[in-house]
């Protein structure tokens, strides 16, 4: 793997795209500088080996040109406080002020150029639009891991400017080394928990862990589909009825390849999408008619706490029920929980998707698992094709 660490960029100017799209609150404040912190190993080697970065990203999705909400400036300060330096910014991330302020940058100093998705060609792929970002810098870094599913033109098209001066950046390498170690080299048992609202979501991946994982743990709106279609009562409760025969298909599948996988026992229901609504717990395949479940109960706790815990390696992709709510976060929590204790006893935990980094982050646990994905749709593709856009532009 070509990582940051087999190159010295002393008197170089490292062009890095970076993944800067974070939330900013109504001040444009960051409110969660996560992505953020996770570049700055990165910046800091290529600064220590004496050479200057250039950051590219994109933040938020502006429509059509530049809008202010969107523009990277916001973020200025708060980068420059976490660098400990201050930071360049060019209005524009390509023409003569962006060439000026590139070709002005010295030894040490930092430039972030203004949202790539200001210029239309960016996420169209377009080649002449990454030649001219490709002017700015003389060594190519990807460090977006979040953005390496799409083949944009600073992700992907870029990197065929530079053929023998382009690598990956810690965070890159990190993500790659922590799916590959859970993919090919998993110590046994592997067990999988995936979660989240459709099994029309999840197919692909699941397809690859049954040739994978010991162990698959269905929860979340997902395992309604498989109940129903197993015969179960489950009320008014998410269904997709068209991927019942799909998901007997998996059932079916997981058996004859010798892959336990295991459904809830028990739900947390209520009779209205409302943290304030009346809640039973009760089996998951007797839901009484007009409630919904939103979070698996206790039993099926124990039991999926049980078999993470003699579990070897640990991928978590998806909430247990509607964790945002307090009424129903309870499952999410106790897998969140049962992961930092397998981690302890030894397991490799690998945490990732949106959801389930949130909860992570929720419970204030994310230092106690193996690694946290920053890519919710890049982890999964990843996971699914074994390849992304932008890992082949810089393998290649």
């Amino acid at each position: 793997m070509k990582t940051i660490d087999n190159y010295s960029f002393a008197g170089k100017k490292a062009l890095i795209r970076v993944d800067f799209n974070v939330p900013l609150d109504a001040g444009f404040q960051v409110s969660d500088d996560t992505r953020i912190r996770s570049a700055i190993p990165t910046i800091k080697k290529v600064l220590k080996d004496g050479g200057a970065v250039i950051l590219m990203s994109h933040l938020g999705r502006p429509k059509g040109g530049p809008e202010d909400k969107f523009s990277l400036r916001h973020i200025l300060t708060h980068l420059s406080a976490l660098l400990g330096l201050p930071v360049k910014f060019s209005a524009n991330c390509i023409g003569p002020d962006a060439e000026k302020a590139a070709a002005d940058l010295k030894a040490g100093e930092v430039l972030l150029l203004e949202n790539l998705r200001f210029h239309k060609q960016e996420e169209a792929g377009d080649e002449e639009f990454a030649g001219q970002l490709a002017k700015l810098g003389d060594f190519y870094v990807n460090d977006a891991f979040g953005t390496a599913h799409r083949a944009h033109a600073s992700t992907t098209i870029i990197a065929r400017f530079f053929p023998e001066k382009k690598c990956f950046g810690y965070l890159m390498s990190n993500e790659l080394s922590s799916i590959n170690t859970v993919m090919n080299h998993s110590e046994k048992p592997f067990t999988a928990i995936l979660g989240g609202a459709k099994v029309s979501d999840k197919i692909l991946i699941l397809r690859q862990l049954l040739d994978k994982a010991n162990n698959i743990i269905i929860g979340g709106g997902m395992a309604f589909t498989f109940v129903r279609a197993q015969g179960g009562n489950i009320g008014k409760s998410l269904v997709e009825t068209d991927r019942l025969d799909t998901a007997l298909k998996i059932l079916e599948e997981a058996k004859s390849k010798g892959v336990n996988l295991y459904l809830p026992i028990d739900a947390v229901a209520a009779d209205a999408f409302s943290n304030t609504a009346p809640t039973q717990t009760c089996s998951i395949r007797t839901i009484p008619e007009g409630w919904m479940g939103l979070d698996i109960g206790p039993e099926s706790e124990k039991l999926f706490s049980e078999v993470i815990l003699a579990s070897r390696t640990l991928l978590w992709n998806g909430p247990m029920g509607v964790f945002e709510m307090s009424h129903f976060e309870q499952g999410t929590k106790s897998i969140a929980q049962a992961l930092v204790k397998a981690t302890k006893n030894g397991a490799y935990s690998l945490v990732g998707g949106g959801d389930s980094v949130a909860a992570i982050n929720k419970y204030n646990l994310a230092d106690q698992v193996s690694y946290v994905s920053t890519g919710g749709g890049a982890l999964l593709e990843y996971m699914e094709s074994g390849s992304l856009p932008g890992v082949t532009a810089i393998l290649n």
